[in-house]
């Protein structure tokens, strides 16, 4: 899997990535914007990855090299 990304100008903090796959994304409370947990593993996860990726409703996480 390549780097996971969160688009802030996209990111609504709407929580769907969180709910999906509390293992690698959380809101930060004072941005109100998802972020990508540090550490997080992203191979072990990424049938919850792709499920994130696929409900976000503004598509605004991605992959990059």
């Amino acid at each position: 899997m390549k780097k996971l990304k969160i688009d802030k100008d996209k990111c609504i903090g709407c929580g769907g990535c969180e709910f999906n796959c509390p293992e690698v994304f959380e809101i930060n409370i004072s941005s109100g914007k998802a972020e990508v947990k540090a550490g997080a593993d992203l191979e072990e996860n990424k049938e919850a990855i792709e499920r994130a990726m696929k409900e976000c409703p503004t598509e605004a996480i991605y992959e990059e090299d």
